[in-house]
């Protein structure tokens, strides 16, 4: 009952607990995020035994942010792994060069609008300019695809109006702070089901904690399957 359009967030501590869990999920996950904070477990080691001894596809989420050069060449690094996905921050200068790195390779580059777990609040604290958060997240949106990005990352809340943009046309959008209904909340602070964000126009959603946490992490997995293809 594979489908691509859920990705797993591998928030676990180790390349060795990943690998458990990708067992655990078996064939029904085709799709694994890894993210930074694996990075020290053994991520990439992970990534590259989940792609090329198990088919499955690979999202290294990075949000990579620096000068265009050390983007450039740290992409190019990483797109040596044949992964599918990896996520830079929306800055557009950040974009081009990311581009630039990935020349070549069947990588998509997906540009962070705002985080998931942000409020207006928080952007406040950091000196982001006045607006409200959908709008901002549309406008970062759409000056990232300008630069290039084969999509973005945002919230189930922003998809559709992200969706409607004429920039968006075959670009991709992937969304975290995707919670099956009555699952607790976490970090996250802009939230939808998995079934209401792809109605929104999310071609993936990101799923972690409700299926790595769970008590049966694959009953978890084949549940959100089922709500994504009922």
């Amino acid at each position: 009952m594979s489908d691509d359009r859920l990705i797993v967030a591998l928030d676990v501590p180790n390349a060795l607990a990943g690998l458990q869990l990708a067992q655990q999920l078996g064939d029904d996950v085709s799709f694994y995020k890894i993210g930074l904070g694996m990075l020290t477990g053994g991520g990439l080691a992970l990534a590259n035994e989940l792609k090329q001894d198990q088919g499955k596809r690979i999202f290294l989420d990075m949000k990579l942010f620096d000068i265009g050069a050390t983007i450039e060449n740290a992409v190019r690094g990483l797109a040596q792994f044949d992964i599918d996905f990896l996520t830079v921050h929306g800055d557009p200068h950040v974009v081009r060069a990311a581009k630039e790195g990935a020349s070549g390779k069947d990588l998509k580059i997906l540009a962070v609008t705002i985080l998931t777990s942000l409020d207006r609040a928080d952007l406040d604290a950091g000196l982001i300019k006045a607006g409200d958060i959908p709008d901002l997240v549309a406008e970062r949106a759409g000056k990232a695809f300008e630069a290039g990005a084969d999509g973005v990352i945002a919230s189930p809340q922003e998809a559709a109006m992200i969706r409607a943009l004429p920039e968006s046309q075959g670009r991709l959008i992937v969304t975290p702070g995707v919670r099956p209904t009555g699952a607790a909340l976490g970090d996250q602070k802009r939230v939808a089901t998995p079934a209401q964000a792809i109605k929104d126009g999310a071609d993936h959603i990101v799923v972690g904690r409700p299926i790595w946490a769970a008590e049966n992490p694959s009953a978890a997995a084949q549940a959100i399957l089922a709500e994504l293809q009922g």
